[in-house]
This record gives structure tokens, sequence and C-alpha cells, in this order.
């Protein structure tokens, strides 16, 4: 981590560290339908305090036992839950996969929990607090309610609200053929989330 410099990222957002967030799953019932895919990316401040991507960190998650998988849902991402090379690990595994440098990452910035960032995040926080109960982690390091949103950001800086809209308004390269992949779609997420935060920072520069 020598290029992420030792700032108070507490100060930036209220003690939270953004993380960003994005998961693919079986259906809209977070109680029924199982977690296919989890994705992390954690943003920290460069050496001139920019927001950058320094870690991402992803997971295929076999269906929980007696889960229901929406035939639609899985159509739609392209995912077969039982393909023999998915190297699928179980929800506890994925959590503990991810949520092991989350803390790190909490702790190198001084904040005090981590916060999700999320494109339409309501649905990403529900179905991981789900999958938290269901595995009885007893420590997350998230926020269990409170998120940001980046639809609502990419509507107030770019006008625009869907996801491969906002990244193409930004100036990002984007690849249909790779969207409704977890990990794709946060480090875009992730992307869109710095270019917001770091463009504010510049106009609050210019402020009188």
């Amino acid at each position: 981590m020598e290029s992420v410099v030792k700032q108070p990222m507490n100060e930036r957002f209220r003690g939270y560290l953004p993380v960003i967030i994005d998961i693919e799953t079986a259906g809209f019932d977070a109680k029924k339908n199982p977690l296919l895919e989890i994705a992390a990316v954690i943003v920290e401040y460069d050496n001139n305090a920019e927001l950058i991507i320094t870690e991402s960190h992803s997971a295929h998650i076999i269906p929980f036992e007696n889960s229901v998988l929406d035939p639609s849902a899985l159509k739609f991402t392209g995912i077969d839950p039982y393909h023999p090379f998915r190297m699928a690990v179980t929800e506890k595994e994925a959590l503990g996969k991810l949520f092991t440098p989350i803390k790190h990452a909490v702790k190198r910035n001084d904040c005090t929990r981590a916060i999700l960032v999320g494109h339409n995040p309501t649905f990403d926080i529900t179905f991981l607090n789900a999958a938290i109960e269901r595995t009885k982690i007893k420590r997350s390091p998230f926020h269990p309610f409170s998120s940001f949103d980046t639809a609502t950001l990419g509507g107030l800086m770019y006008k625009q609200t869907v996801l491969a809209k906002i990244g193409k308004a930004a100036g990002m390269d984007w690849d249909n053929e790779l969207a409704h992949s977890a990990l794709y779609d946060a480090k875009q997420t992730a992307e869109i989330f710095c270019k917001i935060v770091n463009r504010w920072k510049q106009l609050e520069a210019l402020a009188p």
C-alpha cells in the first residue's frame, strides 16, 4: 500500500470508509434467492489526496441449502450456479474472503466502519445483510443500513442514472459483454464514484 498516503479518510466521510459492493443473485428475494457472485472494491487516497481504487476482491458463491433459483434471473446474468469451473465457495467463506481485507482497510484509514457504495444499493445491502444473518457472522465491517448511491450521484453530476450511461458520460470505456459480472460492475461503479468525489473536490477548490 505504498501509493496510499496515511490521511484522515475518517474526516472525509464522517468516519466511514467507502467500499463499493456489487452482488449478482438468483432472484429478488433476499431470504429465498441465493447470492451467486459478490465483489468488493476498496478506494483510498493516493499521494495527491485523490480517491483511487487500491484493492478488489471477489468470489463465486454456492447457492445456500434449499434456496430458490429464479430461471429468469439466471438467464439475465448468464450465470450457471453449478458450472464446475466457477470455483465457488460457501456464503460464509465468500464473506470472510471479502471482510478481512475490508477490515484492514478500515483500520489503516482510521475509520470506524465501512459504508457500502452501490448502484441502487438497497438491493445489495439487503442481500448482504441476509447473507450475514444466515452465516451468523457477528462482526460485519459495514454499517447495517446506510449507503452511498451512485445512481443518485450520477444523476447529480452527469445527468444520467443508468450505470452504463453514467460511465459513458464520464468518458469511461464500457463492455456490455462483461456487464453483470459482479467484479466488472463493482470496478466500474468504483471508478465512477472516484471520479465524482474527485470532481467535487476540484469544484470546492474553485469556490470563493
